[in-house]
């Protein structure tokens, strides 16, 4: 269960030196007064691996997952440091949609394989991830700044947004963020009328092998439950996926198909799966209403930025669908 964040930043306390007053004449010398710097305040955050001590607004932030990446982005912070995935050696390219510039920051390894040594050269003030990935390493990344896990990834992406806002100093912002998308959601699941009488499928490519057919228990499978569409049969699942063979495709079925390519292998396999003829069986496929949409904004991102940019392109699908 996600770890809760039981205190909150409070206003920074004014330490201020007195000293005692001269007499009242200008020949006895003006008065002067000295005021010491206010201490920055530290507060305790609680998170899926114990506490951190997190001093100040943290301003050289390290993160090592996607969802990270982008929930530090739609908090206004651009991180000093960031992973790559195992596939492309750029950032996602919508973050420049967000306002940053990928070159502001740098390479600091995979998510497989963050590495700590460039990590340690950037001199971060804070570090966040989640247990999934990094578990394994939360001590040497606590010997370099304070880190703050999440427990999970995926459909935990708001209470993984809440957990960094309490990290950043942000807790007002990370909540209006969701009042934001919760809102959004429900201007867009309008679009569809009746959104939990549309079963909408999810298909990612990423082997020529196995083909990712994603749950409930996924980001995607909560920002669709959001907006409210229902799910075919088999994606009715806490999992964040389920793998099914080529020769099994028709499995995707739904009333509307969305689907996507991760890397060259499944940009390969997409190119035969949707060029052969079980995908054309696919009703959904027969009908039009099958859509390639991108991989970094639907599956990647696991966070606000992408989350909204889900809800863009469903808006988008909405019109085209009428027509």
């Amino acid at each position: 269960m996600q770890a809760t964040v039981r205190y909150r930043r409070g206003a920074l306390a004014a330490v201020a030196g007195l000293l005692l007053a001269g007499c009242g004449s200008a020949d006895d010398g003006a008065t002067t007064t000295t005021t010491e710097p206010a201490a920055e305040q530290s507060r305790t955050v609680e998170h899926a691996l114990g506490s951190t001590e997190v001093t100040g607004t943290p301003e050289r932030v390290v993160v090592l997952d996607t969802g990270e990446l982008d929930t530090a982005l739609a908090l206004g912070v651009t991180p000093v440091g960031a992973v790559r995935t195992a596939v492309s050696d750029e950032l996602p390219a919508y973050i420049e949609e967000a306002g940053a510039d990928p070159a502001d920051i740098a390479n600091v390894g995979t998510i497989q394989e963050p590495n700590l040594e460039e990590i340690a050269a950037l001199e971060p003030d804070l570090i966040l991830s989640n247990v999934i990935r990094h578990e394994a390493i939360y001590d040497q990344l606590s010997a370099i700044a304070p880190t703050v896990m999440a427990e999970d990834i995926g459909e935990t992406w708001q209470e993984n947004l809440l957990l960094a806002g309490e990290a950043l100093g942000l807790e007002d912002e990370a909540e209006q963020l969701l009042v934001d998308h919760e809102e959004r959601a429900a201007e867009v699941g309008a679009l569809y009328g009746d959104p939990a009488s549309t079963e909408v499928s999810m298909v990612r490519f990423t082997d020529p092998t196995a083909i990712r057919l994603y749950g409930e228990g996924s980001f995607i499978g909560a920002v669709l439950d959001d907006v409210g569409f229902a799910r075919p049969e088999v994606q009715r699942t806490a999992d964040t996926f389920v793998e099914v063979g080529p020769e099994e495709i028709a499995q995707a079925g739904g009333d509307v198909v969305f689907w996507s390519s991760y890397g060259e292998e499944g940009a390969g396999a997409a190119a035969e799966v949707t060029g052969g003829g079980l995908w054309q069986t696919i009703p959904a496929v027969q009908q039009g209403r099958a859509f390639e949409v991108d991989d970094d904004r639907w599956f990647l991102a696991i966070g606000p930025l992408g989350a909204g940019l889900v809800l863009d392109d469903l808006e988008q699908f909405a019109a085209g669908l009428e027509s």
